[in-house]
Formats: structure tokens, sequence, C-alpha cells
């Protein structure tokens, strides 16, 4: 763009600054018509201008100026504004599309404003595409700024959420006793989230199972209740005093349709039914309750009360997210409260389920050697869903499963058994970690919307970790739970014989809990010295009353630094410290020491893409059968590998590798590029080909593909010859 030119735009851009403020209106309109759901918040609606015209301004600047794009940030009302969107939940297209409306209408504005001033062809297009090209690269590099900003507090939000869900499945719930649940769902609301909670169970809850709730108006009682503020009325009944809620009122719909509302306290005044007397209505009108959520207590189909989350005039009100949130944490509370009134009985029910659906004999595997224990809660509240696992898997590798069923009861150790048996189905086809949980997810948001519809959602959390001894990497994702102890072997020994060992807790990506949604899960990998130990465990090992997280994980530390040479009496000693008196919460232990394959047991051969190497292969194996004194393999061994190798060259993708792996199995790997899977089909009788897999099947003992971010691997394995039996058959 010439002298000429450049002049001209930077004349119109100093022209048009005293006009910043009816370009901005001009945009806000437009904003308010395309996104009228924006103006429903009122932080975000006092916050548009400000960054409409910001952006405004320095659009302008930037044409008067000159300035490089390179030195463009996102100005700080955006920061602010993107913000205050992932804070209300709203999704962050509808912030994308903002910026995308903004441009669209400076550009119309800068384009209608040149028209005017030349009429020169040549000037307007120049200035039209120089307009075009600044203003996408403006609109690129401040919405990654601001996109980041929104990322960072949703990630915020999100961590906050999670915390207290589990901060909710650790404190509600821990006794048999009504009014302690009910006082521990108050406690748990008031915890940064609401700034007075109450709690009402129907009269009829407090009768004998079985006795219906009498017909309207229902008689409730206020059961617990809890302020942040020191010294002020908790609200306008106190508790234990039963009360009626005025028929037609906000309250009195939820308790009946069993929907929670979030109710908007106007200027006007308090509502009746939250400020009846005369005494408490004028305090809490004095404190200026803002919003409301109403969130009914239902468990199993049966209303049991109601709860409602209050904030005063500094907090800002609740949005649908902080309903959401309350509407899980409540219908976990009316659960533990149904618990009290039904579940003394069924403990021994459900522990009995628990144990019958857990793992008792660990399979026969040479990748770790493995202790477990899982210990039941101590409180009469029914047991949980915690669960442990270890599956063997192709090429010599082993998968470590831990995971926990928020809530308790038989319903959760029923779908602790739908987890883990989902768990091995996935496992069985070799999917990587991230990849199981992402399905496992997928099982339990199905799983939730195959409930009735007016049963309690559930959720849980889920880490699996994959073993390999051939390369000695641990590969593990986690959903929503804590990540596990590494302890590497032995770094020096005491005069007296003692051992001590490092242990580190790594910082792994913990991606959101099971059935929840959210943030996608990531895999972690790091490398294990041979006698590495691996404890992983339930929440319920390392969260107590009387200590917080941190000192539980340095006395485990502790234990796992000087740990016995017995897996056994580690996972005893771990328990022994960290719970002397009976768990309050279920607690699933599984300890783990890594073994690594000899390089005398891996053998491993690059293919290149071509038929004639599949003679290469066949000496390649008849060549380490004779080493490993394996000879009378080498017929159905050499056979296998040669319709391995030449699927692998025909329908796969370079690179090509064959791998034998020998351990208590013989195992051959045919690894290439391509992610096509292979599979049987029956060959007609004049086909050329159709019959390889077919042959491997009927040769292997067992057989599989298994899928990597590389491509794939076909595997097949085979029984060593017993003693005395050199053809092995």
């Amino acid at each position: 763009m010439g002298t000429d030119a450049h002049a001209f735009i930077r004349d119109l851009a100093r022209g048009l600054e005293p006009r910043t403020d009816e370009f901005t209106a001009v945009m806000l309109q437009r904003l308010r018509r395309e996104l009228p759901e924006l103006w429903q918040y009122e932080d975000i609606a006092a916050l548009l201008p400000g960054a409409v015209s910001e952006h405004v301004s320095a659009v302008l600047d930037i044409l008067e100026n000159r300035i490089d794009m390179a030195d463009v940030t996102t100005p700080p009302a955006g920061i602010e504004f993107a913000r205050r969107l992932a804070e209300h939940g709203v999704h962050i297209s509808k912030l994308l599309r903002i910026y995308r409306l903004v441009h669209a209408s400076m550009l119309r504005l800068l384009l209608e404003e040149t028209a005017p001033l030349t009429r020169a062809p040549e000037s307007i297009t120049k200035a039209t595409i120089a307009f075009s090209m600044m203003g996408f690269e403006y609109v690129d590099r401040t919405a990654k700024g601001a996109v980041a900003a929104y990322q960072r507090e949703r990630d915020r939000w999100l961590q906050r959420r999670l915390i207290m869900i589990n901060e909710a499945g650790t404190l509600i719930g821990t006794t048999l006793d009504t009014t302690r649940t009910a006082q521990e769902l108050a406690d748990v609301g008031t915890h940064g989230f609401a700034d007075l909670v109450t709690v009402d169970l129907l009269d009829s809850a407090f009768q004998e199972d079985g006795m219906e709730p009498e017909a309207t108006p229902l008689v409730v009682r206020r059961v617990a209740q809890r302020s942040v503020l020191d010294g002020c009325p908790d609200s306008a009944v106190d508790t234990g005093q039963t009360h009626v809620y005025p028929e037609e009122s906000a309250p009195a719909r939820a308790l009946a349709t069993g929907q929670p509302l979030r109710y908007r306290v106007t200027v006007s005044g308090l509502p009746t039914w939250l400020g009846a007397p005369a005494d408490h209505g004028g305090a809490l009108r004095t404190l200026g309750i803002r919003s409301v959520l109403l969130v009914p207590l239902w468990a199993r189909g049966v209303p049991l009360g109601l709860a409602q989350f209050l904030r005063y005039q500094a907090a800002d009100p609740f949005d649908d997210e902080d309903l959401f949130l309350a509407q899980e944490i409540a219908s976990r509370a009316a659960v533990y409260i149904d618990n009290a009134r039904r579940y003394t009985q069924e403990r021994s029910t459900a522990l009995t389920l628990q144990r019958s659906l857990l793992q008792h004999q660990m399979p026969e595997q040479a990748a770790v050697e493995t202790a477990c224990r899982y210990l039941p809660c101590g409180s009469r509240a029914g047991v949980g869903g915690d669960w442990y696992d270890v599956i063997p898997l192709s090429g010599a590798r082993v998968a470590l499963v831990v995971g926990d069923v928020v809530g308790r009861g038989l319903r959760a150790s029923a779908m602790m058994g739908r987890l883990r048996t989902a768990v091995r189905a996935f496992a069985d086809i070799d999917l990587m970690p991230d990849d199981l949980l992402t399905h496992l997810n997928d099982v339990v948001i199905r799983l939730q919307r195959e409930e009735e519809g007016n049963a309690d959602e559930f959720s849980a959390t889920c880490l699996y970790a994959v073993y390999d001894p051939v390369s000695r990497l641990c590969s593990l994702a986690s959903a929503g739970h804590v990540p596990p102890a590494v302890v590497t072997p032995l770094t020096s020994r005491s005069r007296v014989g003692s051992t001590s060992r490092a242990v580190d807790f790594p910082e792994v990506p913990i991606g959101p809990p099971l059935g929840l949604g959210g943030l996608p899960f990531e895999t972690a990998q790091f490398e294990l010295p041979q006698g590495s130990l691996l404890a992983l465990y339930t929440d319920g090992l390392i969260e107590s009353r009387t200590r917080d997280v941190d000192t539980a994980l340095a006395v485990m530390s502790d234990v796992l630094a000087q740990a016995p040479a017995s897996l056994e009496d580690t996972c005893d000693a771990i328990l022994h410290a960290l719970l002397p008196t009976r768990p309050a919460d279920d607690v699933a232990l599984l300890v783990a020491r890594t073994q690594a394959l000899d390089a005398d047991h891996v053998a491993a051969l690059g293919l290149p893409s071509d038929p004639s190497v599949v003679s290469d292969a066949r000496k390649f194996v008849s060549a380490q059968l004779s080493a490993w004194e394996l000879e009378g393999m080498a017929f159905t061994t050499e056979l296998m590998v040669s319709e391995l190798v030449t699927n692998a060259i025909r329908y796969g993708k370079a690179p090509v590798q064959l791998r034998m792996i020998l351990q208590s199995t013989l195992t051959c790997e045919v690894s290439d590029a391509s992610s096509t899977a292979p599979h049987l089909r029956r060959a007609q009788v004049f086909d050329e080909g159709g019959r390889g897999l077919q042959l491997v099947a009927a040769l292997a003992h067992s057989w599989g593909t298994r899928h990597n971010r590389e491509g794939k691997v076909i595997w097949a394995e085979q029984l060593l010859p017993a003693d005395g039996d050199p053809m092995g058959l």
C-alpha cells in the first residue's frame, strides 16, 4: 500500500476517534439484538460497553499509528468480560460470536465512513484490504487472549466445583442420623457457595418406613441451618420448629413438583415465606437477601424435604450452574438422609455384594507383583462403591485399576460391578488409558439416562494405569481420582539393614469424574526402574475429619519409604498408619511392585514394506527360537509370523516391526502405522487369500489387535511347551 493510502487511513482513523461512543452504541445495539440473553446478567451487561469501547479505540489506534500487530494484546476489559462469561457458565461459542459480530460491525462502519471521503476506486479497494487484514489479525490475537482468560476461569470454576462435590461426598452422610446429615448439607453449602443454608424435612420423613406424606398443606420441620455470619439470626424459623409453607408459594411448588427453582429477591422486599415473623424478617431484610435456590430433597422417587441456599446482597446472585451444583449436592444429601431411614438392615447385604464383585485371586502375570485390601466404612451408612482390579494385557503388559462410585449402599455396589465389567471389556480391546476413560464416561452417562426419571444420578472416579515391563513405561489417566504414590527402588541401606526409598506423588492430569462431563482425559507417562512400587488407593484412605490430606500423604510417604519386602506387610503397614480406627469411608488399596523383562527375553526386527522380507522374518524367528531353546515351536511360530507380516505389508503402512517376547508365554507382535483393524472372514473355495487370520487364530492360544498413537499391533500368543514335549503338543 502506498504512502497516500496510509495517510488516508491514518486521517480517517484520527477523524473517527471522537465518534468512538457512537460506534460503541451501534455495536451494543446489534449485540443486544443478536444475543439478548447476555443482558440477563447484570455484571456482564455492565462490562459490555467498556469492553466494546476499548476494542473500538484499539482498532482506531492501530489504524492511525500503524501499530505492529505483534504488539497487540487483548484489552483489560475484554479479559474481564471473558472471565465473567466463564463464571456464569456462558458457552465459549458466545464469546467467539461476540468477537465476530463486533469485527463485522466495525468493518462495516469503517467502510461506510470511507466511501464519502473519496471516489477513487483504488483508494477504496486498498482501504478495504487494509481494514480486512488488520481486522482479522486483530480479532485473532485478541480472541486468543480472551479465550485463554475464559478457559483459565472456567478451569478454576470446574476445580472449585470438583472440590465442593468431593467435599460433599466426604462430609455428608457420615452417620445414620438424619439431623446430622441435614446439618452436614448446610455446612457444606456454606463453604464458599451460599451465605445461608436451611434444610426442612417433611414430618412424615421421621415416621416409620412406608408412611405416605400427609395431604397438603405439608408440614415440614426445620432440622438444620447454617449462616456464614456470626451473631445473626439464621432464618425466620428456629431449628426444630415445624411450619407450613403458604400454598402456591415458591417453596411449596418446588416441594410438590420436585423441581428446583432459582428465585431472585427484588428490592421491594422479602417474600412472606422467607421472613414471616417480624423479628426474623426485619433482620433478614437488613442483610439484603438477593438470591435464593430452592432445591427439593428427593430420594428414590420419594419427597423428603427442601433445602434453601441464600446469598446476601454483597455476593453475586445464583446462576443456572449454581442451581445445578446445589441440586447435585442436595440430591446426594437426600440419598444419605433416606439411607439413614432405610439402609441399616441393608448394610450386610451390600457388603456381601461388594465383596463378591471384587477380585479375590490375582491373575497370573509377570509384569507386577501385587497385593490389595478393601475396607468397608466403619459407619452404618452403608458400604460404598470402591474397587480395584488387575488385568493382564497383551505384550506382557498389565492394567492396574482403582475406582470409586460416589455414594453408598446396594446401588453403589451394583454400579461398581457394572463399571468394573465395563473397564475389563474396554481393557480387553487394549484401549489407551485416556480413550478407555472416555468410553467409560460414556457408559456412565448412558447408565444415568437409562435410570428412572426420578432416580438420583451417580458419578464415579477412576484411575487406570498400564505398565509395560519391556519399556518399563507406566501410562495412566485419571477421572477425578487421586494420583498414585510412586516408590523408586532402594537408594541407601543403613548399617542395621533398614531400607530407604524415594517416594513421589507425580503430578498427573486429573480429568472430571465419570458422568459429569467437562474437560477431556489425558494420558501421562513416566518410566519406572525395576522394583518400583505403585500404590493406588481411593480417597477414603487419606481423607479424614481429624487430619488434612497433606498430612496423610506425608504419613503414607514415610511408610512406603521404609516399606517391608512383603507387599502384604506393606498394605498392612499403610492401613495401620493411616486408619488406626475403622474408616469413615470405604477404602480400596492396590500395591504393585514392577518387574522388567530382561533384554534377552525381547527381540525386535524392523522390516521394509516389501513382500520379499517375509523370508527374513521367518529366519529371524527361527534363529531367535534356537537362542531360546524353543526349536520345537519354530514351525507354528514361523507360519503365524509369515501371515502377520504379509498382512502388515499388504494392508498396513510402514514402518513395520516384528517383536518377540518370551515370558510365561511366547508372544509375537507385528506393528505397522495403519489404524485399520483386521478381521476374520470366510474364504470361498477358489479365493487366493482370506485364510491368514483364520490360520493364526487356529494356531495361537490367543490373538488380538491393539491400537496406539502410532498405528496398530497384531499379536499372537502361544503357550510354552511342557517338559518332555519338545513340539509343544
